[in-house]
């Protein structure tokens, strides 16, 4: 399953093809799982195993590890073949994600990426079961054989469930996308196919038996609602950041400002008074090149006398802006959020394209215009 940028976290396993591979700590959870789980049924069909059955499980765990690390690389190298940069795999608790420094997709792009892990199990498993024929092993090889070629088939038949996070949701994602002309749309409504399929999904294994009059397999039924849970969590992260894309455009620095006017910081209060009672709005103050270096915090001009107001700096009752924490008036949309992504401080003045100040913009009004929540009242 593919994925954006995340940092590696685990053990570095080198490079395969330029792709760089790590083992999450969480892979050994699903390997001690596997173990104490498949251990028994390997005793039970091979009983002259003994506690080696324990080691053919784990020899599975690790074979299970090597078809996920081959359905990854083909997402990683799809994904080359169209020019996304820093590739990288992290193998892991759910099997493992590829994720991409940056990318440039289109609907089919994302298709044929999401596709290519289905579709390399697919062939394991075709291969698999053309050698198994051919070659005729017996005892363990047989078994690890055997399961490893259904393993891989009931991966790719999951994978391909159109609904997010599975690969398959990149089919609804990607007609969504290709009809409204929105990529987070698509993913919208590809969250919502893997909500709907995790309850039919965990639905099944709770009302088959029970119309049939057969007592729940709870072994099956644990592992189908920790199935369910880890795809519901990931469709709803998917809704949740394609809904945030969403309201992106809602993010315009002239709709979310609050008028605001330039003093020079060699000013006193009582004209910091005076422009406040005048023209209204926030006063931010300049230096002698125009750069923007505080904004008056009222709170604390209100506390002061007004008979010292004459002779206290306005400086005194400002709070510092960040160095360089100007934005153009007309900025909006996801590029000006990345652009304040590398502003320091969470307040900045908005200038005009004359470059004189008109605004002050507070980080926590962006962020209710993203969210959809209430603006946080703010310490300031």
């Amino acid at each position: 399953m593919s994925a954006t940028t995340a940092k590696r976290s685990g053990i570095p396993l080198g490079s395969i093809f330029g792709v760089p591979v790590s083992l999450a700590w969480s892979w050994f959870i699903i390997t001690g799982f596997i173990v104490l789980v498949f251990g028994p049924t390997v005793g039970r069909a091979l009983p002259d195993l003994g506690y080696a059955a324990y080691l053919v499980a784990f020899t599975y765990a690790v074979l299970l590890a090597v078809s996920v690390l081959i359905h990854e690389l083909a997402h990683a190298l799809t994904a080359k073949s169209f020019g996304w940069p820093g590739a990288s795999i992290t193998l892991n608790l759910w099997g493992g994600h590829t994720q991409f420094s940056s990318f440039n997709a289109t609907p089919g792009r994302s298709l044929a990426v999401a596709m290519a892990g289905p579709a390399a199990n697919f062939v394991i498993a075709g291969l698999g079961y053309l050698l198994l024929h051919a070659v005729d092993p017996q005892g363990v090889v047989l078994l690890l054989w055997d399961i490893l070629i259904w393993a891989n088939l009931l991966v790719a038949i999951f994978n391909v469930l159109p609904g997010l996070p599975l690969d398959g949701g990149r089919l609804v994602e990607s007609a969504v996308w290709r009809y409204t002309g929105n990529q987070d749309r698509g993913t919208v409504a590809a969250g919502w196919a893997g909500r709907v399929i995790v309850i039919l999904v965990v639905g099944y294994f709770v009302i088959t038996p029970l119309v049939n009059d057969q007592p729940l397999d709870f072994q099956v039924l644990i592992v189908a609602i920790l199935v369910g849970g880890f795809m519901w969590a990931g469709a709803t992260q998917g809704i949740n950041h394609a809904k945030l894309r969403l309201r992106l455009p809602l993010v315009s620095v002239r709709a979310l400002m609050t008028p605001a006017t330039a003093l020079r910081q060699d000013a006193t209060l009582a004209q910091v008074s005076e422009r406040i009672n005048t023209r209204g709005g926030r006063v931010i103050l300049i230096d002698e090149d125009g750069n923007p270096v505080g904004v008056i915090d009222e709170q604390v001009l209100a506390g002061v006398h007004p008979e010292l107001l004459v002779s206290s700096p306005a400086l005194s009752a400002a709070r510092a802006l960040g160095s360089g924490a100007v934005v153009s008036a007309n900025a909006d949309g996801r590029a000006l959020i990345g652009y304040l992504a590398t502003l320091p401080g969470n307040e900045y003045a908005v200038i005009d394209e004359s470059h004189r100040v008109i605004g002050l913009l507070a980080q926590s009004r962006i962020v209710a215009a993203i969210t959809g929540k209430p603006e946080k009242n703010s310490a300031h």
